[in-house]
């Protein structure tokens, strides 16, 4: 399945939810009026599009239709996907790698939002491009995570440095950037603990585990990739405000947007953040893995 037809099957319930309510409002013959821009407003917002884009959104699309001299709804369909396109922009953000030696590459995110998981699928594409892989069970604090990580690097053919539950996250990293020099590793991914309980302590945590990685590679990490679960909706959009005033952060990773009608977040998450979406999980296969391209995905909303 091409990358496409994979987004495009990807995006059902968001397609459904959104465009299904978009594609009744602008009907043949409905003419355009408050109370039409009045439930379209809702329909984006229901779709966690987020009320702050939203209003941004209508207002563009009133001005569109005021200097287009647009009258019927049906009309405000192309504009509002040229609208969502810029919104979103064009260009594809890539994962930054290292040219010359090792790439480090660190995820953070809340427990159960598909990190390991992640990690996995992510070890597994490089893999197949033939790069040798190394991950780093640097989430010594939820139970079974080391076990889960085990279980991905068995499926990808790549080794997991570890220590016992319990010890040091940053202890673990540093040991994986060791073994990643010494075994002449082209990438390193390094899971971290992601308890919210006590935010103080993975705050400094994740400072620790970052000040260790400079120490031993000044230019490392390469990417700090923060992982959500896009069935989540809103609430994806605040965990990534949090992470990203601590963190760093480089790039997001969205999880499971093809299990969830709130795909929308991804345009709420585009506007109102700086940091790009990287990569986005289509399904449990261990390539449902994908490239984020903007123009793809709003190609696929609006696919019929």
């Amino acid at each position: 399945m091409g990358f496409f037809s994979k987004f495009k099957e990807g995006l059902t319930k968001t397609r459904d939810a959104l465009m299904g309510k978009v594609e009744s409002l602008i009907s043949f013959g409905r003419k355009i009026d408050e109370e039409f821009y009045e439930e379209l407003e809702e329909a984006l917002i229901m779709a966690d599009v987020g009320v702050n884009t939203v209003m941004g959104i209508m207002d563009d699309l009133r001005s569109a239709a005021k200097k287009q001299k647009l009258t019927e709804a049906e009309e405000l369909k192309p504009v509002l996907k040229q609208i969502l396109v810029e919104l979103m922009g064009e260009d594809k953000a890539e994962l930054s790698t290292n040219r010359d030696g090792l790439t480090v590459i660190l995820f953070v995110g809340v427990n159960g939002v598909g990190k390991t998981t992640t990690i996995g699928k992510l070890a597994n594409q490089f893999k197949a491009e033939g790069k040798k892989v190394i991950l780093a069970a640097g989430d010594t604090f939820r139970a079974g995570a080391i076990e889960q990580l085990e279980v991905w690097g068995q499926r990808a053919g790549v080794d997991v440095i570890k220590q016992g539950a319990g010890s040091d996250p940053a202890a673990v990293i540093f040991d994986g950037i060791q073994a990643a020099k010494a075994r002449k590793a082209d990438v390193l991914l390094c899971d971290t603990a992601g308890r919210l309980q006590n935010k103080a302590n993975l705050m400094d945590e994740l400072n620790k585990i970052y000040r260790v990685i400079r120490r031993e590679m000044p230019e490392a990490p390469h990417e700090t990739l923060l992982v959500l679960d896009a069935t989540t909706g809103q609430n994806a959009l605040s965990q990534a405000k949090l992470f990203g005033e601590a963190t760093g952060v480089t790039g997001l990773v969205l999880t499971k947007l093809d299990g969830t009608a709130k795909g929308g977040i991804v345009i709420a998450i585009r506007k109102e953040l700086e940091v790009p979406v990287k990569m986005v999980g289509l399904g449990e296969k261990i390539d449902d893995l994908q490239p984020f391209d903007p123009k793809d995905f709003v190609d696929a909303l609006f696919a019929e």
